[in-house]
């Protein structure tokens, strides 16, 4: 066993992808059902995700969900990856987690992102638009100061402030230069382009300044991970994914997972096939060994002290046997 590989917290994001001839209902208790699981194998944390009006995502509300898989777990930290601070005001935002933090204290995760939609309909549907991802670190300055009572407004969030929910913040685009700034563990993805996600690292550690949150860089990498006995079931493993995210690039609908035979069957266009291929590259996937050889590789590179993996599959059971085998890592 790596030494690197047994001093990494290892987590998990479900995003609640529904399939193919199932429900949003089933997706929303697959997440519940696993974080039980992900309790049992000892993992360190499962958050769950925002996304608004795309077919294959039922995980549209974090903090409910998360207030669910709270509820159904006893030990394991519960939180959002994330929740997107521009579709959102603050005081609502801090308000919510210091519901969560106070049912289930000591367990509760902020994770924060600034995205505001992957559509125009989404966008003009929650009255934001591209621009709004502009006032993140405005707005994240201004969530963390409703927990400190330090609003300007005389107004006091309850029950959050005086509450400490850890925030992390999701590092896309200029996110890296922002975790800095405000002194916040950062998640940064995906681990398909290492050269761009260690810039991002690079940069954040060169620029973090210590605050009440943390007092030195936390650094959680995250991406698709999958672990079987074999390469090609490892390989199976990410074909719905890969398939749903080259339909989104040429239908322009993100759709529910199908199994993997139906997509290995396929007649793909050039096109679809070229999106495919690229989906199935640069995860981390393989045999136990395999896996364990590429994970200590970036994990050297990075210095992470975490790794979020993000993996979404069809088949349900496999992807437990995948997360058991990575556990069994450590």
């Amino acid at each position: 066993m790596s030494s690197v590989i047994a001093s990494t917290r290892f987590s998990v994001l479900d995003r609640s992808r529904t399939r193919e001839g199932r429900t949003d209902a089933e997706a929303l208790r697959d997440t519940v059902g696993l974080a039980q699981e992900l309790e049992r194998l000892g993992y360190h944390r499962v958050w769950v995700s925002e996304h608004h009006g795309v077919p294959g995502v039922a995980g549209s509300a974090p903090t409910v969900l998360a207030a669910a898989v709270a509820g159904a777990t006893r030990s394991i930290r519960v939180g959002t990856g994330g929740v997107m601070l521009p579709n959102h005001q603050p005081l609502v935002v801090a308000e919510q987690f210091g519901v969560l933090e106070s049912l289930f204290p000591g367990r509760i995760d902020m994770g924060l992102g600034r995205s505001v939609g992957f559509t125009g309909g989404v966008r003009r549907a929650l009255g934001r638009d591209k621009g709004d991802a502009d006032a993140f670190e405005a707005q994240l300055h201004e969530l963390l100061g409703w927990f400190r009572g330090t609003s300007p407004t005389g107004v006091h969030a309850r029950p959050a402030e005086g509450l400490t929910v850890p925030p992390f913040v999701l590092a896309m685009g200029e996110g890296a230069a922002i975790a800095a700034r405000a002194g916040l563990p950062m998640v940064i993805g995906d681990l398909r382009n290492r050269a761009k996600m260690r810039r991002g690292i690079d940069h954040y550690r060169a620029h973090f300044r210590p605050s009440p949150w943390a007092s030195e860089p936390y650094v959680v990498i995250s991406g698709t991970v999958a672990v079987a006995a074999t390469p090609e079931e490892a390989r199976r493993l990410l074909v719905p994914e890969a398939w749903s995210m080259a339909y989104s690039r040429t239908h322009g609908t993100f759709p529910p997972l199908p199994p993997a035979e139906r997509v290995e069957g396929l007649a793909m266009t050039d096109k679809e096939r070229g999106f495919y291929e690229s989906g199935l590259a640069g995860h981390l996937a393989g045999t136990d060994e395999q896996v364990a050889h590429e994970l200590e590789t970036v994990l050297k590179e990075t210095g992470a002290q975490e790794v979020l993996v993000t993996t979404s599959t069809y088949d349900r059971t496999a992807l437990l046997d995948s997360y058991r085998r990575l556990a069994d890592l450590r």
